[in-house]
């Protein structure tokens, strides 16, 4: 039998009317979106209507849609694409110039000649997608500054208040947590931002599709989406960028999706995606409601039979329906997890030569070590069920009694540090 499937925060299967809508643009429709005749303008009609769709469900216009390879790609884009035009003005660097020796030395002379003063925002909990790109414009001269969270894994505003006042042309911080499921308050975060003159980037990978998450009631900018969180295929995101806008594209080339990325567009997971925006719009909030029964449910069994040697990490209203981040005290969550083979979860520590290494999540929450080694993901979604919740719970409570162990007996290796 198939391990019972709880981590839906990683990645979601394709919903089968998903599928059923993919399915022509893998047979006979196979036709470029750019070419003039029969076949090409039945998968740009297709295109337009997935645009359509995720607009509907972002409360955005259609316009305001750029499909991409997925999450990773849209935040990429949206903080180099707003970073690089203020960074290098007219001057646009590109290693074909005259290779990479005269690159790097016109970094440098870059670097020496601008002074820092370009800043941008973000926190100590977002993920690499955010993470990395800030960290890169880092090293090109740009400040950033990384917002610390309080236990609950909330963003200091006093802290975004004090960041603010320097000059700052990006604040991205992420909608929904996808290791503890905080919800952060990002239309505060917006009004902070645009009174300040800051433009506002969210990552809204976990919460689209989970909660009603507009563009309009959050205030945004600039939002990325990730298909595969919302029963979609992989390989397919969104960046909704703020109609009046102007990006520097991270792809060049001809002048697909506005001109904000090149590349021929994927129709199938195009289709794909729209049709899962779709179900999302038609079954919120119910679809909320259920995650939220079913993952309290979990969360309940795991107390009732544990007690306090089971910690719950994140908040506990501002959360997303679906996600339970618990820690089971005296264990490792990478053992714990191999001691059930008979389900599929993530673990907010990874174990290596008998050393554990605590989620820099976790850590930045500053959640103490003997909860944060033994940290386990447990994310339901649509197709989860009670008997699946009640045997999974089962499960995990005898195995934690099997494989508990002192503390003392487990090394604990810091988290790397932030950009």
């Amino acid at each position: 039998m198939k391990p019972i499937y709880l981590d839906y925060n990683a990645t979601t299967p394709v919903a089968p009317a998903v599928v059923e809508a993919m399915l022509p643009f893998l047979r006979e429709e196979f036709g470029n979106p750019s070419s003039a005749h029969r076949y090409g303008q039945t998968a740009h009609h297709a295109v337009e209507q997935a645009r359509r769709q995720v607009a509907d469900l972002l409360g955005a216009q259609p316009q305001e849609i750029v499909f991409t390879s997925g999450g990773s790609e849209a935040s990429n884009l949206a903080i180099k694409g707003i970073v690089f035009p203020l960074l290098f003005g007219a001057t646009q660097v590109s290693c074909g110039l005259a290779g990479n020796r005269f690159l790097a030395a016109w970094q440098r002379w870059w670097r020496r000649l601008r002074p820092r003063k370009l800043h941008i925002i973000t926190s100590a909990i977002e993920h690499p997608a955010t993470l990395r790109p800030c960290a890169f414009l880092q090293s090109l001269g740009v400040r950033v500054s990384v917002l610390p969270v309080d236990r609950l894994g909330l963003v200091d505003l006093d802290a975004l208040r004090r960041a603010l006042r320097q000059p700052t042309a990006l604040v991205t911080i992420m909608h929904a947590n996808n290791e503890v499921g905080t919800l952060q308050p990002i239309r505060e975060i917006a009004r902070l931002a645009h009174e300040h003159g800051a433009l506002v980037h969210t990552d809204a990978a976990q919460s689209v599709g989970k909660i009603a998450c507009t563009v309009r009631e959050l205030d945004v900018d600039l939002l990325s989406v990730a298909g595969h969180k919302l029963y979609a295929p992989k390989g397919i995101g969104v960046l909704y960028v703020r109609e009046g806008l102007t990006l520097e594209p991270q792809i060049h080339g001809a002048g697909h999706e506005r001109g904000r990325r090149a590349g021929t567009e994927n129709v199938t997971c195009i289709v794909g995606l729209g049709a899962a925006c779709a179900l999302a719009q038609r079954d919120l909030p119910a679809l909320s409601e259920k995650l939220r029964r079913l993952r309290d449910r979990l969360w309940q069994r795991l107390r009732n039979a544990l007690g306090d040697a089971v910690v719950l990490h994140g908040h506990p209203d501002q959360r997303l329906p679906n996600t339970l981040n618990v820690g089971f005290v005296g264990c490792v969550g990478a053992e714990l997890l191999q001691a059930v083979p008979q389900l599929a979860a993530s673990t907010g520590s990874a174990c290596h030569e008998g050393e554990i290494r605590i989620s820099p999540v976790l850590q930045a929450m500053g959640v103490s070590q003997a909860s944060a080694r033994g940290a386990v993901r447990l994310s339901v979604g649509r197709f989860t069920s009670e008997e699946e919740i009640d045997q999974a719970a089962e499960a995990l409570v005898q195995a934690a009694k099997a494989v508990a162990r002192p503390a003392s007996a487990i090394a604990v290796v810091p988290a790397a540090e932030k950009p």
